[in-house]
């Protein structure tokens, strides 16, 4: 197992990399939590049809929808534009997207802007490594 942390320090990247990211690693019945600030209405009635929100965080504070990823919501992952991006370059709507599987766990912090990810075998590795060779400075990238 090899683990990397990714940092986006570009503001102007495209979500391609992420969603690639989502694409290779993310399959329907894989366990996920979504985490989303109390406050973000839109976003949890947006993923509670996909899973079973609770509070959860310091002093409940956040909203955690947990399920197993559908069809329907890896589409709406990977068709998901946000629009307010004026503190964050955001890749996705939620704050936190926590996937586990046989091939990695991945976990999307900061709408997307940091990526932590637990890769198990080493054609993922490759995979992941090929990618973000695209991106030179606009990330910083470490292998833990």
């Amino acid at each position: 197992m090899v683990r990397y942390d990714v940092q986006m320090i570009d503001a102007g990247v495209d979500d391609t990399w992420w969603n690639a990211l989502i694409c290779h690693f993310v399959s329907p019945g894989d366990t996920f939590e979504i985490r989303c600030w109390r406050e973000e209405l839109e976003e949890i009635k947006k993923a509670s049809p996909y899973g079973n929100p609770s509070l959860a965080g310091f002093r409940n504070r956040e909203v955690s929808i947990k399920g197993k990823v559908s069809h329907d919501l890896l589409r709406q992952l990977l068709e998901d534009k946000p629009r307010d991006k004026d503190i964050y370059n955001k890749m996705t709507s939620y704050f936190t997207i926590n996937i586990e599987n046989h091939r990695c766990k991945l976990s999307s912090a900061h709408y997307g802007t940091e990526v932590y990810l637990d890769i198990f075998h080493e054609e993922d590795q490759a995979f992941f490594g090929s990618l973000m060779a695209n991106y030179g400075d606009d990330f910083v990238l470490a292998k833990v």
